[in-house]
């Protein structure tokens, strides 16, 4: 068939034969249809899959061998990794109209009725049989697998009111309330999170599976369905809440592993693409590469913490409002000094102690420490590395440590600092100014800072040294790291 004539203006079977949008056709199943879209879009050298960032040589070549081989599929990973995106861009290789026969629960194929529905309307109105144009975004549906989720609810059930009314015996099709998966016959059906639909419920999607039809209560009603089945799971969910029964398994053609982020420099343009960054009406936010460096770095040191459970995952949804949570608070300054643009302060990341807490799983350890403890502690990691890549090892001995001998010096002579998040601008620039050395260091080390960011730079140097242990810290204020020492001595001797 010609797919790109759809002819809609046309609302009966005879018109439509004579239109030649069949030509010499046979029907073509879903799966047909969404193999021959995705062989148009590669020999045009289209986007299949727009929006799903690193996994151009590893999840998107699976998922297209998949769908070339007419397979079902599931996708397998842990939260937060684009299951759910990957499964609803899939409709979008279905064609964008359809014709149906009009009034058909089933979506019935205009030319291979199976409902007795349409078979009546045929035998009744001939070509004369009217259709609908069915789009493809009603040729898609899901359905969260949870505890409670039941076969009626899935593939249908009798309706006794139905057969009473009717009087009609429960082998009659009419009397059957169908449930979604047949409502999307000639399109996509999801299940997510598989793993937690009963065993018994799972058995009832065999026959779809491998035969293609559906059988309800036991008595002999069968309709060949026409689906491609995608299903979700995350790996925990496996083992701890539910399980995959092996036939289903086994009638599953493909199975895709999902992944996080491999690098830096992917995660921070998913991170870009999926937070709300552009505030209408509020005063514009600058965030620095580096923060955005160290937000990233955050997520992948607890995807490798011991205190946080590895099998739990760790959501790439957690950046996302990290990402979000600074950049309001910055916009709370700004709002509050009347700026029409403000930048992102290293300060701000410690408001983000939500944004990880409600996202990471702690192991037992972890949970002794404290969810806002170890995240503190994450984010303290996070600094140390982004702050090495920028500047020297103040650890380390010779040229590298001399570098930071006026700042070490003036912290040692007793001088201390506060930078409070919530300190305006002028304060805040006045109170890194008054560091020996600080911002000549950061314009020695990284000239092609903005000078708008040198500040910003100024105050990562002292977190740097700081997460580096070699200045102390209390709250917002630094002090000399002995002195630090000391003080908090004398304060468990005073108690």
């Amino acid at each position: 068939m010609d797919n790109n004539y759809i002819p809609t203006d046309i609302k009966t079977l005879g018109a439509l034969k004579d239109s030649g949008y069949y030509g010499s056709s046979r029907p073509e199943s879903v799966k047909d249809e969404m193999r021959r879209n995705l062989l148009l879009r590669l020999n045009h050298g289209e986007e299949v899959f727009p929006g799903i960032l690193g996994y151009e040589r590893s999840v998107i070549p699976q998922l297209k061998n998949a769908i070339l081989g007419r397979h079902d599929i599931l996708l397998l990973g842990l939260r937060g990794q684009a299951k759910s995106r990957i499964i609803r861009l899939l409709p979008q290789l279905l064609d964008e109209y359809i014709p149906v026969v009009a009034g058909s629960e089933l979506n019935d194929d205009p030319r291979k009725p199976m409902s007795k529905f349409a078979h009546e309307l045929y035998k009744e109105c001939g070509d004369e049989m009217p259709i609908v144009w069915r789009h493809r975004s009603e040729r898609y549906a899901e359905k969260l697998a949870t505890p409670d989720t039941s076969i009626a609810d899935l593939i249908g059930d009798i309706d006794p009111i139905k057969a009473a009314q009717k009087r009609l015996t429960y082998a009659d099709e009419e009397i059957i309330h169908f449930g979604i998966i047949p409502r999307t016959n000639r399109g996509i059906f999801a299940i997510n999170e598989l793993p937690d639909l009963q065993a018994r419920i799972q058995v009832g999607l065999l026959n779809i599976m491998e035969e293609q039809d559906i059988q309800i209560r036991g008595f002999n009603i069968r309709f060949p369905m026409d689906l491609m089945m995608v299903f979700s799971a995350n790996p925990e969910d496996y083992t701890n809440r539910g399980n995959i029964i092996t036939p289903l398994k086994d009638r599953i053609d493909s199975q895709v592993l999902t992944h996080y982020p491999r690098d830096v420099d992917t995660a921070i343009a998913i991170t870009k693409q999926e937070a709300w960054q552009d505030r209408c009406h509020a005063s514009s936010v600058t965030v620095p590469d580096f923060i955005r460096e160290i937000i990233e770095v955050i997520a992948f040191e607890a995807r490798t913490s011991e205190y946080v459970d590895q099998k739990s995952g760790v959501s790439a949804r957690m950046t996302r409002s990290a990402l979000e949570t600074v950049i309001s608070n910055a916009e709370r300054r700004a709002a509050r000094d009347e700026l029409t643009n403000v930048c992102v302060r290293v300060s701000d990341l410690y408001y983000i102690d939500a944004a990880i807490t409600g996202k990471v799983e702690l192991v037992y350890e972890g949970e002794q420490e404290g969810p806002q403890k170890v995240a503190r502690l994450l984010v303290g990691r996070a600094i140390r590395i982004v702050f090495a890549k920028y500047f020297p090892d103040p650890s380390s001995k010779g040229k590298d440590r001399e570098v930071y001998h006026h700042i070490l010096g003036w912290f040692a002579a007793g001088n201390t600092l506060t930078l409070d998040p919530e300190l305006q601008d002028k304060a805040y620039k006045r109170r890194l100014r008054s560091v020996p050395g600080l911002v000549e260091l950061v314009r020695a080390e990284k000239n092609s800072v903005p000078a708008r960011q040198r500040w910003l730079f100024s105050e990562l140097v002292l977190e740097g040294l700081y997460q580096t242990s070699m200045l102390g810290k209390e709250q917002y204020t630094y002090s000399d790291m002995v002195g630090s020492v000391f003080g908090s001595l004398g304060a468990d001797e005073e108690e």
